[in-house]
């Protein structure tokens, strides 16, 4: 019987939920589990086991899907607009008063790529490392970054697929499949490798750097929560919880984004929640009503502008309280 990891089961069960829901098309989730999986083999079993029926997984003998196969892009930011964002909230590459840069620093020997985004002023201040969705490193969060950089906060989001030449030379289907290969370990160690390149800018101030993150970033976020005790708050938007055992060696103030209609994840939080408060650790958990999974998100379908709004006042406010 197949074996699934935790970042495995999650991403295809996330776009099972999203075919179902018929926001994604049958083919699309059939790619993205061959990728994660490795072969059709692989992933006939795995779309059984989240709740395929026979009729709707492929042969396993089906050869592995072309990479060069896909026709959507990656939507990298470029200037301007951010193509499909709706928030209110959102600001444009090339706004007055910041300054954003494509950067690189060292994790293990290799170069990594990061998207920075700063106030102009250059003044040393607070910082937030920022982790992309499984969508890789989009424009959607180079515009999170930038609504950091206007709020006041120096912004890093690092690329994790740059040892694979970076998010834009993939595929994007095939880009949640190399993250899962690619491992938490590495991304978490990535993020200590930014954490430290923060650390040595004059225009960061060193002891005040939070971490955000979104769905697969959000769980990458409650990981780094456990294994980064120089972060001083993290706030991780609908991702799944760090192993609980590792909860008490949380030194930072956490903050739990969660969604009422994501049965999948915040069906889960209660556990995180109970474990949180066994400890000294600084925490709160908060589910937004009516809204689905990935509702900050504003160039998704479920993006809803209320709760996303508030979600994000509400992270700011932890952030001005614990950073």
């Amino acid at each position: 019987m197949i074996q699934l990891g935790k970042y495995e089961r999650y991403l295809i069960e996330e776009f099972f939920d999203d075919y179902r829901a018929g926001a994604m098309a049958h083919q699309t989730f059939t790619r993205r589990v061959a990728f994660i999986t490795g072969s059709m083999a692989a992933a006939s079993a795995a779309m059984l086991l989240v709740g395929c029926t026979p009729e709707e997984v492929p042969r396993g003998t089906e050869p592995m899907p072309s990479p060069s196969a896909s026709t959507t892009g990656t939507g990298m930011a470029s200037g301007g607009p951010v193509p499909g964002a709706k928030s209110p909230l959102s600001v444009p590459e090339g706004a007055a008063g910041l300054t954003t840069a494509t950067v690189a620093f060292g994790a293990d020997g290799t170069e990594i790529s990061g998207y920075l985004a700063r106030p102009a002023s250059g003044a040393a201040g607070p910082a937030v490392l920022v982790c992309h969705e499984n969508r890789g490193l989009t424009a959607h969060i180079q515009d999170v970054a930038r609504r950091f950089a206007k709020a006041g906060y120096v912004s890093l989001a690092p690329d994790l697929l740059s040892r694979e030449g970076g998010t834009g030379s993939l595929d994007p289907d095939a880009v949640p499949g190399a993250l899962t290969n690619a491992g938490s370990a590495r991304h978490v160690a990535d993020f200590a490798a930014a954490f430290d390149y923060l650390r040595g800018q004059e225009f960061v101030d060193k002891g005040r750097i939070a971490m955000n993150g979104y769905c697969f970033g959000g769980g990458i976020t409650w990981q780094a929560a456990t294994e980064l005790p120089g972060l001083k708050a993290t706030a991780a938007f609908y991702g799944p919880a760090p192993d609980l055992n590792r909860v008490p060696e949380i030194k930072a103030a956490v903050f739990g984004v969660y969604a009422e209609l994501d049965k999948r994840i915040t069906g889960t939080m209660p556990a995180l929640r109970d474990a949180l408060d066994a400890t000294t650790v600084t925490h709160q958990l908060t589910v937004y009503p009516g809204v689905d999974h990935a509702f900050h998100n504003d160039t998704g379908d479920r993006y809803n502008q209320t709760q996303a709004t508030a979600a994000w006042n509400d992270m700011l406010s932890w952030f001005g309280k614990y950073v």
